[in-house]
């Protein structure tokens, strides 16, 4: 796994490697403008994660998302907030979505 600094390294990163859609939560699923899809939590992987913690503003807290569709048609990324600056999610995709090492 790579290491990155800051959650623009991590984007710009990830997106050189393979990773270039923008994805945003919609409570249920992933969605993506650009590529007209809609992701539930059992049609996409998370390949890698990286957790970046504010040492001086809580509002830095965020986590990036490596993701790919189950059938490896779609790679991309999502960045999300956690703790009290997280947005509404619904229990699948939290359970998706689950901080893992």
């Amino acid at each position: 796994m790579f290491a990155y600094d800051t959650v623009t390294e991590a984007l710009t990163a990830l997106k050189l490697r393979g990773f270039t859609l923008d994805f945003n939560l919609s409570f249920d699923q992933l969605i993506c403008d650009d590529a007209d899809a809609c992701l539930s939590p059992s049609e996409f992987e998370i390949v890698e994660t990286y957790r970046f913690e504010g040492d001086t503003n809580p509002a830095d807290q965020d986590v990036v998302y490596a993701l790919e569709s189950t059938d490896g048609k779609l790679k991309g990324v999502f960045s999300m907030a956690y703790g009290v600056y997280a947005d509404s999610i619904s229990p699948e995709m939290l359970a998706k979505l689950s901080f893992q090492k």
